[in-house]
């Protein structure tokens, strides 16, 4: 067996010097950053600091202006060939229309889709990837539900089994807190977790809630425009790093616990 070191830390994502946005505007400058293979990182700033833009990034969706981002170790900047359905990725979660007619596994199928091309008709053999995702999540049994008509967290899970179908190398989640009760942020968060553990994901989650996720992620990565700092949640939740971003609205307990205000839910 031939011993190869370099393959081992080779990063899944790769930012060098990395420019986003569009003339005039900038979005993210100059971004510097690695994300192993089987990182758990979660990424944080404030409103309009450019979590928005990264994820677009990494979705290809948008090139870099300067610099370079890679991915997969793929030299496309622009990520249109077969690797992007190794991403798995939950939006920010909208209102499910509880009468639009669509089942949990019929959701779960259209993670089949990205991968199979528009017009393949699914096989038996998806039909068994997506179960397995609704296995995963813990759904399984509610495969025959209309959607609508499931609670936000249960419609959450099936979301991420719809990603999970893909069966991605990374999962890419915006936000999967938001609109939730506590308890249900929570629970999506440990299931996160648990999935990165069980599956050997490697885990993006943009969050406004630094809170709910600082226990579980290996990484934070703190944005506003540019890249203020990477590291460990301990490393990173100081409360001098975290008053150059948030300013004002920073609030530090005594005991040291960090609660940034955060007035997104005002804009809605």
């Amino acid at each position: 067996m031939t011993f190869r070191p370099l393959i081992m830390s080779t990063p899944i994502i790769h930012f060098d010097h990395a420019t986003f946005g569009f003339p005039g505007v900038i979005a993210l400058e100059d971004i510097s950053l690695e994300i192993q293979s089987g990182e758990f990182v979660g990424v944080i700033g404030p409103n309009g600091s450019g979590k928005t833009t990264l994820c677009r990034a990494v979705l290809g969706l948008m090139a870099p202006l300067k610099g370079h981002l890679r991915i997969f170790d793929c030299a496309c900047d622009e990520l249109r060939c077969h690797h992007r359905a190794k991403i798995g990725y939950l939006p920010q979660k909208g209102v499910v229309d509880r009468n639009f007619p669509v089942t949990v596994l019929e959701t779960v199928m259209m993670g089949r889709y990205g991968v199979l091309g528009l017009f393949t008709r699914p096989s038996e053999k998806d039909r068994q990837i997506a179960l397995e995702a609704l296995a995963h999540v813990g759904m399984k049994e509610h495969r025959d539900s209309a959607l609508g008509h499931l609670s936000g967290g249960q419609q959450q899970r099936v979301f991420i089994a719809r990603a999970l179908a893909q069966q991605p190398k990374v999962l890419l989640l915006d936000e999967p807190t938001t609109g939730l009760d506590i308890t249900t942020q929570h629970h999506v968060v440990e299931l996160v977790r648990h999935l990165h553990d069980e599956l050997g994901l490697t885990v993006l989650l943009i969050t406004h809630d630094i809170n709910m996720i600082r226990s579980h992620v290996d990484r934070l990565v703190l944005l506003k425009t540019r890249l203020y700092a990477a590291g460990p949640p301990a490393d990173v939740l100081k409360p001098e790093i975290l008053s150059q971003v948030y300013g004002k609205d920073l609030v530090i307990t005594e005991r040291d616990t960090i609660i940034v205000e955060d007035y997104h839910h005002h804009h809605h």
